[in-house]
């Protein structure tokens, strides 16, 4: 048996410390790779290539350290808790190159890659301001006639990014990956020369054998698997935990400024040694029992999670 369980600073120490291309999965305020990104941060990579379908607070972690060169996105937030103010920011100032896709468009991109074929036809962005800019400064995008129909077309080279991340709930030792709940970055994993997958735990191959039907990613894509619990939070991971209101509400305030922000870096990610040390900064056990999802709904349920405690 092959085994591709690693240690999350060993498996982040072998990412180049300048240029890396990364691809990070998640959705707004679900299932973000949150710990492997302040692990990045503590680690000082730099001038980072970043993709994220739907921006969130990795990403903007990120941004807001001076770890990243390069983002292309389809936009994103903190859902209803605020903005992405570092990514907002910096494409105000034009201080990293932004190319903003739909979250359709880009996710086309990394299907293309995912399958092994240089470019994917779309009508998708066609007519619309964002592939008009696009055009101008992605030499991925292109817009031309089909030779079967004449119609217009999108033409989307593919993506296969060095490093594609997510966060799942379960994995085994094999790389065998099951994801409970919806799935939106299928595509981006498997587009990556190298998939890490970040899990809430490891689960022994009989399990994988018993529910064949729930593994979303065989072990051949993957490359390496890390067991970290609450590795998404302050995000949620569906069956496992819910979001943090509170710690999201806060995020949401200091990311305004570049100030606040740096305190907040100093204070929960380069003040801290790994993920745990993170959690504990912000409630620790009391504040994860908080958000402990509700084995028949799969979030947090009854009013316990209002983030006005």
């Amino acid at each position: 048996m092959v085994d591709k369980v690693r240690d999350l600073k060993e498996v982040v120490s072998e990412i180049p410390a300048v240029g890396a291309e990364i691809a990070l999965g998640g959705f707004a305020i679900t299932r973000c790779p949150i710990a492997f990104a302040c692990e990045l941060i503590r680690q000082n990579k730099r001038e980072m290539t970043l993709y994220e379908i739907i921006g969130s607070m990795d990403a903007d972690l990120l941004v807001g350290a001076g770890a990243v060169k390069s983002l292309s996105y389809g936009g994103g937030s903190l859902d209803r808790f605020g903005r992405l103010g570092r990514i907002n920011e910096a494409i105000e100032n034009g201080t990293i190159d932004v190319k903003e896709y739909s979250g359709l468009g880009l996710t086309l991109r990394f299907t293309a890659g995912s399958m092994g074929i240089p470019f994917i036809p779309t009508k998708a962005m066609l007519g619309t301001e964002i592939i008009q800019n696009l055009l101008k400064a992605e030499p991925a995008v292109k817009v031309g006639q089909s030779p079967f129909d004449g119609e217009s077309y999108v033409f989307l080279g593919a993506l296969q990014p060095e490093y594609s991340v997510i966060h799942c709930q379960y994995a085994d030792k094999k790389g065998n990956v099951v994801t409970e709940g919806p799935v939106w970055d299928l595509d981006l994993a498997k587009a990556g020369r190298k998939l890490i997958v970040t899990v809430e735990k490891i689960v022994s191959t009989e399990y994988i054998k018993r529910f064949p039907e729930k593994v979303i990613i065989p072990g051949v894509y993957t490359y390496a698997v890390v067991e970290v619990p609450y590795g998404a939070y302050p995000t949620s991971v569906y069956k496992c935990y819910d979001y943090d209101a509170r710690a999201l509400k806060l995020y949401a305030r200091i990311n305004n400024n570049q100030q606040d922000f740096d305190e907040y870096l100093s204070k929960y990610v380069l003040g801290t040694k790994d993920h745990n040390e993170f959690i504990e900064q912000m409630g620790g056990i009391a504040r994860l029992n908080s958000i402990a999802a509700d084995p028949v709904f799969g979030y947090a349920w009854g009013g316990k999670n209002d983030g006005d405690d």
